[in-house]
Parts: structure tokens; sequence; C-alpha cells
């Protein structure tokens, strides 16, 4: 099982992670979880646990591991989005073809303001767009 373990584990937090070195060069075998580093995604941040100097192949894995991260995290934020329109296809239906008088009163003027919060912000963002970009 060791064997094919990374050299590092981050384990997630709010903002960032928990950086841990992994070895199981100890005569039991057993796993070795050794805190080196707590990360800030928000910042870029790599504050070294207590008073360890962090060695350049533990700053070059940190890199690595925050730009994958970063680059996850966008591709989730961009897919959420999509699933929101599929969503907002589902509510539509489900307001034309299945809900009640009493569900619709419910919903309907929290929907409305948050889509016409949305369409005023996406509708400013456009006309932003096109005022850089004139054809």
């Amino acid at each position: 099982m060791t064997s094919d373990l990374p050299d590092y584990y981050f384990r997630l937090r709010e903002n960032g992670a928990l950086v841990f070195r992994l070895g199981a060069e100890n005569r039991h075998r057993r796993l070795e979880m050794e805190q080196i580093a707590i990360l800030n995604m928000k910042n870029g941040e790599v504050r070294p646990h207590g008073d360890r100097k962090l060695a350049p192949e533990d700053m070059d894995a940190i890199g690595i591991w925050m730009n994958d991260r970063a680059t996850l995290l966008a591709a989730r934020e961009v897919d959420d989005i999509l699933r929101t329109v599929d969503h907002l296809n589902l509510t539509a239906h489900w307001a034309q073809n299945k809900a009640t008088d009493a569900q619709l009163e419910q919903v309907l003027d929290p929907l409305l303001l948050a889509m016409h919060d949305l369409r005023s912000v996406l509708v400013r963002r456009k006309a932003e767009r096109l005022g850089k970009n004139p054809e």
C-alpha cells in the first residue's frame, strides 16, 4: 500500500489546505504524516508549520498542487453555472406543467427577484464587453 502513495498529502480546508509529508520509513512500516505547511488559496500564502523550513522540493510540490487546485476549482465553478442553467430550464418546465398555485406563490417573488438581479448583472457585463470590443 505505501509504495503507491505520493510524497505529500493535502488535507482540504475552507480556504486552502494543510500539507503533510508522507513517509513509511520506520521499523514498523507505519504510515507517517508529518504536517509541514498551511496553504491559503485566496492569497497564495504558504506558511511553514511550526519552526520548519520548507525545502525547494516541498515548495515545488505545493506550487503544483495549488495550480492544479485552482484549475479544478475554476472548472467546477463553470460547471456549477451550467448546472444552474439546466436547473432553470427544469424550473420553467415545473412551473408550467407541475406546480400548484400554492407552490408557485411560495417561490414566485424570491425567484423573480433573483432572476431580475441575475439578468441585470448579465446585461450590464455584456454591454461592458461589447463597449470594449466594438465590431
